[in-house]
């Protein structure tokens, strides 16, 4: 039986096309908390920027790609920042290469070194406001750090993290940039931790994505479901693959088997 779901943003619960949540996932969530099922957002989002889809009733939001877990109480019970030596590598390394955009994401603020064309389009894509400007040198807490995107492609990844941010980990669900945590950081701990949180067992539990930042996620739950918009390599991992977030992808999975 299941008795915890865990779900992405961008591209499962919201839809890239519409920025909504589909009326069939809207229902789907009224009839898993029903049943008693909890509902879990799992997301590289920081947890501030979840209030459009707050009125889900969510039991818990995992962040950051497992970085910062907070109750529906607004407990945080979980959180872990980059290290400070692979941080100000990153700094040391943007003066040396002045075309770098990155942004940094901390419990309080997200914020960009620069804005690009390309970085504008990006935030448009997921509807979110474009974060304001930062000079990181003046007056930031570099040790606040918990996430942060570096607008690179995923050929130019491998050596950018062994050279630059060895002890920090990367992953994307988009080829504009990748997602950063610490090193072993991913959606699977933020998973444990409420499974923990509320001694549910990783036997009863489910997961929906599309991004590579998911993969983790689907491999670990004992159903992972890959929406039918995921990357090629989320779906080889998924042990189902469901309709699009447009096409009631999360309505059809749940029925399936038989959850709702």
């Amino acid at each position: 039986m299941i008795k915890a779901i865990f779900f992405d943003i961008d591209g499962t619960l919201l839809s890239f096309k519409t920025h909504e949540v589909p009326k069939s996932t809207q229902q789907a969530f009224k009839l898993l908390k029903e049943k008693d099922i909890k509902v879990f957002v799992s997301t590289g989002r920081s947890f501030n920027q979840l209030g459009h889809i707050r009125y889900l009733d969510f039991d818990g939001y995992i962040t950051f790609n497992g970085g910062y877990c907070v109750t529906k109480e607004h407990q945080v019970i979980y959180k872990n920042n980059i290290s400070q030596k692979d941080i100000r590598s990153l700094l040391d390394y943007a003066k040396q290469h002045k075309g770098l955009t990155f942004s940094f994401m901390s419990e309080q603020e997200i914020s960009l070194n620069q804005v690009t064309p390309e970085v504008l389009r990006m935030y448009q894509q997921v509807n979110v406001p474009t974060p304001p400007l930062r000079d990181y040198e003046k007056d930031f807490d570099l040790d606040s750090v918990m996430q942060v995107n570096v607008f690179i492609s995923p050929e130019e990844e491998t050596q950018f993290m062994e050279n630059v941010m060895p002890s920090s980990v990367a992953s994307r669900w988009t080829p504009i940039f990748a997602d950063i945590n610490p090193m072993g950081q991913s959606k699977k701990i933020g998973i444990d931790v409420f499974l923990n949180h509320y001694n549910i067992p990783l036997e009863e539990t489910m997961s929906f994505g599309d991004g590579g930042n998911d993969i983790t996620m689907l491999a670990h739950t004992r159903i992972g479901i890959a929406m039918g918009n995921a990357n090629p390599e989320v779906k080889e991992i998924a042990d189902y693959i469901t309709d699009s977030v447009d096409d009631d992808g999360i309505w059809n999975a749940l029925k399936h088997f038989n959850v709702i």
